[in-house]
């Protein structure tokens, strides 16, 4: 039993992503009515596209798995953190909890950080046994927030 649910452990971890990302979207109110959300939206993406550049996307995968003949990416935005998307994701989503303000919009957007991080984990364990220099650029990083976090 346990084996069988860690072979499903990553497609958990995407489906909660994506449905509290669904349903963020779904309850949000106001969005288009507020510069501010609109403009961290787009931080995010800014975020997000400047990881895509450095990454290309047959080396990306949604799921916290390593792909066969994965490289690791130590340039442009991933020389400061190692999750990029994932803070892309988490920018573009506060946009929705500053646009709605709502406690489920808030309580969803934790649970999203918590599922963000869980997935983080993984791929750093996979990433850590898979590549022995993970553990030096993860030294000179940070997870998610330059500098900080």
């Amino acid at each position: 039993m346990k084996e069988l649910t860690k072979e499903y452990y990553p497609n958990i971890l995407v489906a909660l992503q994506f449905g509290i990302i669904i349903i963020m979207i779904f309850f949000t109110r106001n969005f288009f009515d507020s510069i501010f959300a609109i403009m961290i939206f787009i931080i995010g993406a800014i975020v997000g596209i400047w990881a895509l550049q450095h990454n290309q996307l047959g080396n990306f995968n949604v799921q916290p798995k390593l792909k066969d003949n994965a490289k690791l990416i130590t340039t442009g935005i991933y020389s400061y953190i190692r999750h990029p998307m994932y803070l892309s994701v988490i920018i573009m989503m506060f946009s929705t909890v500053f646009a709605s303000s709502t406690l489920l919009e808030f309580f969803l957007f934790l649970v999203l950080i918590f599922v963000l991080w869980l997935k983080a984990r993984r791929e750093e364990n996979l990433w850590s046994l898979h590549n022995e220099n993970y553990k030096l650029y993860i030294e000179r990083t940070k997870l998610f927030l330059p500098f900080i976090l």
